[in-house]
């Protein structure tokens, strides 16, 4: 059968999907300021109406220009593609722009954009899977630039499907200024109690943690985290098909139509129904590979649109996810730098690298983490265990069945019921150690930083792949 993947990353690549011209919000009478730090590029900026959509669906744009200002849309799909990194699908335009009202903010200090559509495409049924950014750009002598970012997903069955972190992307978005899910209106820069509510109906502000990425403006986290992962696995030839946070929660036939799933970079923010569904496809035979760090820490509460008609447009966080290691092998945690030191090297996994016991990736922990390894899950294996620094103090106020580990990393590995596995290679910056692709910013933090594409994490990533595929 036809590779789809590899049929598409055989065509005409280009550079020209990066932006290379931005403008960013410093008011005059916040210069300086934590709460604002410049976020915004408020002479063009949008969002997409949907999340994620299938071939011949139509999707929305919503964009605004201040002033009013002529804009093109260009339409890029993310991949390899002879090592550019992405290609050219469509140009639309030019449009009129003008200024899109700012939403009053709610109770919940909910900021709620009902702007008017922009622009409607109806999705070519050519397009393949895929992530997709659409460049915005003033037709004005600025000529500024600014993402949207969207979902192409596919029913076909495919080698692997890789879920995008966009709830954390969503939750961690301060746009206009300071409306994360973390922001309670004080000046605290993380705030983690209730009563805070994010929604997809609005852009996606210049990412503001760890990394200052102007050139993130709009893309929420994935160029920072999960691209090195798209890029590497169709350089490698994998069939691949992708999903959005939102279809695991709705959609569980997608994740049932391939033989591997993977979570990758920052991926924190889970519903019980993407739980329940992830856990259902393990014991279908799907493979999960958590290639990521924080994952399923928080659970949330979607809600519908402010009409009441489009189901999980926003969502407030719920409560700590209290058995997420259950499913991971390992327990979630926050900050936490390290080297990823290897304790069983006579595993398949560590096949073909040369690693011995005690050997190191040098800065592949961070910037946050699992650990505490979950032994009574049968037959499970401690494959990577190293101590950490720069992490807070967690032994107060963690549930006694999550565990405290004071900072000690793990990565595990344990065998579904279908000759599936299940590894959790517990650090978000995994996808560093694949590739460094065009656009993307390494990965550095407070206490610790990568070295870029590693062959060691290539390998272990292949021979993952591979074993679950039925390759090897």
């Amino acid at each position: 059968m036809k590779n789809v993947t590899v049929e598409e990353n055989r065509l005409q690549g280009t550079l020209d999907w990066q932006l290379t011209r931005f403008q960013f919000d410093y008011p005059e009478s916040q210069q300086g300021s934590p709460l604002i730090r410049g976020l915004r590029s408020k002479v063009i900026e949008g969002y997409a109406s949907r999340t994620s959509v299938y071939p011949g669906e139509s999707i929305d744009f919503m964009v605004s220009t201040n002033p009013a200002s002529k804009f093109l849309v260009d339409i890029y799909r993310l991949g390899y593609y002879d090592g550019t990194g992405g290609r050219h699908m469509e140009q639309l335009g030019p449009f009129e722009g003008k200024v899109q009202p700012m939403p009053m903010e709610s109770i919940e200090r909910l900021r709620e954009c009902n702007w008017q559509p922009s622009v409607s495409l109806q999705i070519p049924s050519h397009w393949v899977s895929g992530i997709y950014v659409t460049k915005l750009t003033l037709d004005a002598a600025q000529r500024s630039q600014s993402y949207m970012i969207f979902v192409v997903k596919q029913k076909r069955r495919s080698e692997i499907l890789v879920q995008v972190s966009d709830l954390t992307w969503q939750a961690y978005n301060k746009w206009p200024g300071i409306n994360s899910i973390y922001d309670d209106g004080t000046p605290d820069l993380w705030y983690e109690g209730t009563n805070v509510r994010v929604s997809f109906d609005r852009p996606y502000s210049k990412y503001c943690q760890i990394v200052d990425s102007p050139h993130s403006c709009g893309s929420g986290e994935f160029l920072l985290w999960e691209f090195p992962l798209t890029f590497w696995l169709e350089s490698e030839g994998y069939e691949v098909t992708y999903c959005s946070n939102l279809d695991l929660h709705s959609d569980p036939d997608l994740i049932k139509n391939s033989k591997v799933f993977i979570s990758a970079g920052h991926d924190e923010y889970w519903t019980d129904n993407m739980y329940k569904n992830a856990s259902a496809a393990l014991e279908a035979g799907v493979s999960l590979l958590f290639l990521s760090g924080n994952a399923m820490y928080h659970e949330i509460i979607p809600y519908q649109d402010q009409e009441g008609e489009i189901p999980f447009r926003s969502f407030a966080r719920k409560k700590r996810l209290a058995d997420e290691h259950q499913l991971m092998g390992a327990s979630s945690f926050g900050s936490g730098y390290g080297d990823w030191t290897v304790v069983k090297p006579e595993h398949w996994v560590f096949s073909g690298t040369g690693m011995k016991a005690g050997d190191s990736i040098p800065g592949l922990i961070g910037w946050e983490y699992h650990g505490a390894p979950f032994p009574e899950i049968k037959d499970l294996e401690i494959l990577a265990e190293s101590d950490l620094i720069g992490v807070p103090n967690i032994s107060e106020g963690v549930d006694a069945n999550v565990g405290g580990n004071n900072g000690k990393h793990g990565a595990v590995i344990y065998p579904g019921k279908q000759d599936n596995w299940v590894f959790n290679a517990g650090t978000i910056w995994w996808p560093e150690g694949l590739s460094n692709p065009p656009g993307h910013i390494p990965a550095k933090g407070d206490f610790g930083c990568t070295q870029g594409p590693d062959p060691r994490v290539q390998q272990i990533t292949r021979n993952l792949l591979n074993r679950c595929l039925g390759k090897q």
